[in-house]
């Protein structure tokens, strides 16, 4: 019933479909990226010249202008790729980049200097430091995506939707997501404020969060009575063996009632949510297609044809808001065949897809260039997916350590 772990099972692909840059805790778990081959097509044009049809000569007389010209103030203010370089000629580069990356108002599409670059890569493995939250930009706000799990800003009391005004007394408009990410990342044992506006709350709150070292709980399971619920905290390179895993646990139970918990899941790698969902799909079904708009021929994800599961499973997806990209895939697709029911509350509705276009070596450049469509031809909405059953949680709940969204999925499966 299950085949024996391969390298296509647990492949790191090149495909990445997390939510969106992570926040606080460092780049790790948040984007949605596309291949890096392409990109690496894309960077040998270097030296090529200006696009056709393009007339850059402002660029350059201004570049001039600053050569001759330029006295720096007693205070200079630089933004985070600026400050990433001591090289006055390299600054204006990045800078560049940096403001053409802006001009798209895209809150996924930055320029990644070396050290976030680097941090980005550090942190898919899954372990980092900082306070553990991915956060985003919706309508010009920063804006948490999700807490994870047991980290210090879970703890701190931080939530999913929360809009970040001021970082240590600082304002957070129009901070781009390399900046934030920046100000609020830190040395383990030491302190951030956050200033936090909350939907239904007339006041805003600053919270201290102290920064610790994260390690993502990828897979956690538990029985509840003879309901088995896997905990999917994220999408790594190695979620697909830990899934199968919890999968052979559940089957050897002899239960036919499953629960999939990916509350507070901001997404991963894209290989790992289409072969989590092959699990439960028969060969060649669709989990998800990136539509790159005509620009270049959509790329469609297929299930590989795992189906252990016959029609005795009853299967329950947990949402929330803080679930995105990979987990709002993987949902998706097990909803839209009809194979899961899905319970909580609306999803983040991170629908667009990232590619990482290497700069130079050690620079790269995070691009949308697709969409995500459903198996049935669906966008990801902006407002999230909606679950079958919707269930909120109330401060009142937490407050008293109440999960209705929890219980309403045991009671459908019971």
């Amino acid at each position: 019933m299950f085949p024996e772990a391969s390298e296509k099972t647990v492949r790191q692909s090149t495909v990445i479909a997390l939510a969106l840059v992570v926040g606080a805790a460092g780049f790790a778990v948040g984007l949605v990226a596309g291949t890096k081959g392409s990109a690496r097509a894309v960077s040998a044009l270097t030296g090529i010249g200006a696009p056709e049809g393009v007339d850059l000569d402002p660029v350059w007389v201004a570049w001039h202008a600053i050569d001759e010209k330029f006295v720096p103030a007693a205070v200079a203010t630089s933004s985070l790729a600026a400050a990433s370089t001591t090289d006055p000629t390299e600054k204006r580069v990045w800078g560049m980049i940096q403001g053409l990356a802006g001009s798209l108002d895209d809150p996924y599409t930055y320029f990644l200097p070396p050290v976030e670059q680097k941090q980005f890569e550090d942190d898919m493995s899954g372990a980092f430091e900082g306070v553990g939250m991915e956060i985003a930009v919706r309508d010009q706000v920063l804006t948490i995506v999700s807490p994870l799990k047991g980290s210090p800003a879970e703890r701190a009391g931080l939530k999913a939707g929360d809009k970040v005004l001021e970082i240590d007394g600082e304002t957070t408009r129009g901070l781009d997501i390399t900046t934030a990410v920046s100000r609020i990342r830190g040395e383990k044992g030491t302190a951030v404020r956050l200033l936090i506006a909350r939907e239904g709350q007339p006041e805003t709150k600053e919270y201290s969060v102290t920064r610790d070292v994260i390690n993502v709980p990828i897979v956690t399971t538990e029985w509840k009575g003879n309901v088995f619920v896997i905990e999917l905290s994220t999408f790594t390179a190695n979620s697909p063996a830990l899934f199968r895993s919890a999968l052979r646990e559940f089957v050897e139970s002899g239960s036919t009632r499953l629960i999939i918990d990916v509350r507070g899941n901001p997404g991963g790698y894209l290989d790992a949510a289409v072969d989590m969902a092959s699990w439960f799909l028969p060969s060649g079904r669709i989990v998800v297609s990136e539509d790159y708009a005509g620009h270049r021929e959509n790329v469609i994800h297929r299930s590989r044809g795992y189906d252990i599961f016959n029609e005795n499973l009853k299967l329950v997806i947990l949402t929330d808001r803080g679930s995105a990209s990979a987990s709002e895939i993987l949902a998706l697709a097990l909803k839209s065949h009809g194979k899961a029911t899905l319970v909580g509350s609306a999803t983040f509705g991170k629908g667009s897809v990232q590619e990482l276009v290497d700069i130079t070596p050690d620079t790269a450049l995070k691009l949308t260039v697709a969409r995500w469509l459903g198996p049935n031809d669906e966008h990801i909405p902006h407002s999230g997916i909606i679950p079958d059953v919707e269930v909120a949680i109330s401060e009142e709940d937490i407050k008293n350590e109440k999960d209705p969204q929890m219980d309403k999925a045991l009671e459908l499966l019971k």
